[in-house]
């Protein structure tokens, strides 16, 4: 499976072939990484709680296709603002960690601030 800069790489190819770096500013990439995560949250919209835990196999396909579009989109706002995704998303971790300690949290579906 590639690695995050190898995608990267295969989406600024991608783009630059169709010369479409010109419209990919980070707004726009933001806007388009939104519709694709409704497309994505349109998937599970009538399902049950069980049944988005175990789609079907034609519903799993429609399903990766998505999530490979919140990805790609994802990566390219990180690239255009020259964000390491792993660095942000461990950061965040870190940060949800004390937002959410663990003898407050567990069990608890509670925003932080109402813990």
């Amino acid at each position: 499976m590639p690695g995050l800069d190898s995608l990267r790489d295969d989406l600024r190819r991608f783009a630059a072939e169709r010369d479409w770096d010109q419209f990919h500013s980070p707004k726009n990439l933001a806007m388009a990484l939104s519709v694709e995560a409704a497309e994505l949250l349109e998937r599970f919209q009538w399902m049950t709680e069980e049944a988005s835990r175990k789609p079907d196999a034609v519903e799993m396909v429609k399903i990766q296709e998505e999530v490979g579009d919140v990805l790609n989109y994802l990566i390219r706002i990180a690239d255009k603002l020259n964000i390491d995704l792993l660095d942000a998303a461990s950061k965040k971790i870190q940060a949800n960690e004390l937002k959410y300690p663990i003898e407050k949290s567990r069990g608890n579906s509670k925003k932080y601030t109402e813990l």
